[in-house]
């Protein structure tokens, strides 16, 4: 799906600022208009979580409700009108004048309805959005439906608590450690495009010596587009035009072609400029390529070494919300880290962010918000769960989105999913949508997933994937506070590793630190734990050759689900919430400062 864009043609008008909000209950209404009075004030795009100091606000159960007023202009007459929401989570329903104008399940991806007809131009009209938060067994990513959260239960069989589960309100239970921020958290814009217009567009590039090929595929769309000629131009930098080819589709060439490489190389971006009849887009993109080769991950032939970590969308007051002023801030300190990339764990992120990291030269992993697939009462999550046809249309969607993006150099299908106590269920359900997921990418990109604890000799999945990504917490979930017997662990697994000659790197490893915690005898919790826990682990790493990256978990702290096992959230971050260094922040910055993008390993 194509970002919305302003030009000489289209036209787009952002509906974000103060809308009219309500909380509902698990129950739909029949007619979303009814119960719509003594309505409050909510900012979009934000979660609505943190917007009002209630209980009620923060850990709401169900439906939710936004009305606005929207206006088409007079201008707009003879263009087809487009509403477009970039992310509202979990589910929506879009009303437009009390008629139901779209539905959408998933909150992390966008979607779109044509309102042409039903608000037509030089009028006004009222939309509701009607969001459920709701996390279960049929979403992604996955809420419990038992009494369960991620850590640790209501303690079955304890006297006393089971009498009080009966008095207890219905709540979200999620599978995933990271709060469960709901609501209309990104952009809602109204666009347009002639009545013939083009609907996607497809960039397959690749290096023959020094110039750049281009692949291209261009989808038009509307009555009579048969007879529309096309034409894509490319021009670079300085807007002048290097290629040309006509038709929808084709191959031209870049001759002397500049390549985008990552940071602190130049990420060196050209236009596509595509025409259908009187439609116009302009898609930026890089030439670049990107290659497993034995244990080696080779970005323009060359091998490449994953510096950075995971994060998240996670800031206070927006909660999940879109904040471009956090992204520039966020962007700043990864070139401040010297870092080179990072995973959007554990969903995909606001498509500004992308832009950004084509434009600041940030490698991005790619990750579906596949997480919390796991075993429960003993059952096979691949069997009980309804979640496949669910999880290919995620994986459709946001390839279909991102697919331009050079910095997204591999696709992840999932976080920590259950590969041990069900293997050969995990490899049916995996394989195939690794297969899938090649299938899917016009570029062809590595595809992986991201495995969890687990025993490891009997995962089937994790050694079949291109690039072999490890979550591991030994010395903090495992072998707790001891580095000496954690190294031992890690490197004996590594041993298993290195025996399967693949690319592998670390995608999440760290330990809670609170800031302002100091010890002068490093123990759990303080920053110079923390700090011991990277100096230990990485030397280790430093000696592996099939070893390509090391990510961080976590890039700075950020909100969870309350429990005994968080204060005041998850603490791994290497900043805090508010962006604020910590010892470790200092030590990697150090650290990967001397270590290079390629040829790290030799």
């Amino acid at each position: 799906m194509l970002y919305p864009m302003e030009n000489q043609i289209r036209m787009v008008s952002d509906l974000s600022g103060i809308w009219e909000f309500k909380l509902g209950d698990e129950t739909e209404p029949d007619n979303v208009w009814e119960g719509m009075a003594d309505m409050e004030l909510i900012a979009v795009p934000a979660s609505y979580n943190d917007q009002k100091e209630e209980r009620a606000y923060r850990e709401h159960y169900g439906w939710a409700y936004y009305r606005r007023k929207i206006t088409v202009p007079a201008c707009w007459q003879g263009q087809r009108v487009m509403l477009r929401f970039d992310a509202v989570t979990h589910q929506a329903k879009v009303y437009v004048n009390g008629k139901l104008a779209a539905e959408h399940k998933g909150g992390f991806l966008p979607f779109e309805v044509e309102i042409t007809e039903l608000v037509p131009a030089g009028s006004s009209g009222e939309m509701a959005v009607a969001v459920d938060n709701r996390v279960n067994h049929t979403t992604l990513p996955v809420g419990n439906e038992g009494n369960c959260a991620f850590f640790g239960s209501d303690n079955p069989g304890v006297p006393g608590v089971e009498a009080a589960k009966k008095w207890r309100k219905p709540r979200n239970l999620p599978n995933f450690d990271f709060f469960n921020y709901a609501g209309i958290n990104r952009p809602v814009r109204l666009y347009t495009t002639p009545k013939v217009y083009v609907e996607d567009l497809t960039l397959v590039p690749e290096v023959s010596g020094s110039d750049g090929v281009v692949r291209y595929e261009v989808t038009t769309c509307g009555e009579g587009r048969e007879a529309v000629p096309v034409s894509l131009s490319v021009v670079d930098r300085e807007g002048k035009a290097v290629a040309r080819g006509e038709g929808a589709r084709g191959e031209i060439v870049i001759p002397n072609v500049r390549l985008w490489w990552p940071w602190p190389g130049e990420p060196y971006l050209y236009t596509a400029v595509v025409t259908c009849g009187e439609d116009r887009y302009e898609q930026t993109f890089g030439v670049r390529t990107v290659k497993v080769e034995g244990t080696r991950f080779l970005i323009n032939g060359k091998p490449f070494y994953f510096k950075g970590f995971g994060k998240h969308e996670d800031s206070v007051f927006h909660g999940r919300g879109l904040d471009l002023c956090l992204d520039v801030k966020d962007i700043n300190l990864i070139h401040w880290l010297h870092a080179n990339s990072f995973r959007t764990s554990h969903y995909p992120y606001a498509e500004e962010m992308y832009d950004l990291c084509d434009r600041a030269g940030i490698v991005v992993i790619d990750e579906t918000p596949a997480v919390g697939i796991a075993s429960v009462d003993g059952k096979d999550p691949y069997k009980t769960f309804s979640i496949r046809e669910h999880h290919e249309q995620v994986l459709r969607d946001l390839i279909g989105r991102d697919k331009n993006h050079p910095c997204v150099v591999m696709w992840s299908m999932g976080n920590e999913p259950d590969t041990e106590h069900f293997p050969e269920s995990a490899y049916e359900y995996w394989h195939s949508l690794y297969e899938l997921t090649h299938q899917l990418d016009p570029q062809d990109r590595p595809v992986t997933f991201v495995c969890c604890q687990n025993n490891y000799e009997k995962d089937l999945v994790t050694r079949t994937m291109d690039v072999v990504c490890l979550n591991r917490y030994y010395g903090w979930y495992n072998l707790s506070g001891d580095l000496d017997a954690a190294c031992y662990g890690l490197n004996q697994e590594l041993d298993f590793w290195e025996k399967q000659h693949k690319p592998v790197m670390i995608t999440e490893y760290g330990a809670d630190a609170v800031s302002g915690i100091h010890e002068c005898v490093p123990e759990m919790f303080s920053e110079e734990f923390q700090v011991e826990f990277y100096e230990r682990q990485n030397a280790e790493f430093d000696k592996r050759s099939f070893f390509i990256g090391e990510h961080v978990w976590n890039f700075a702290d950020f909100a969870t689900i309350q429990g005994c096992m968080r204060a005041d959230g998850n603490k791994k971050g290497l900043l805090t919430r508010d962006r604020r260094p910590k010892m470790a922040a200092h030590y990697f910055r150090k650290r990967w400062s001397q270590v290079e993008n390629f040829w790290y390993k030799g």
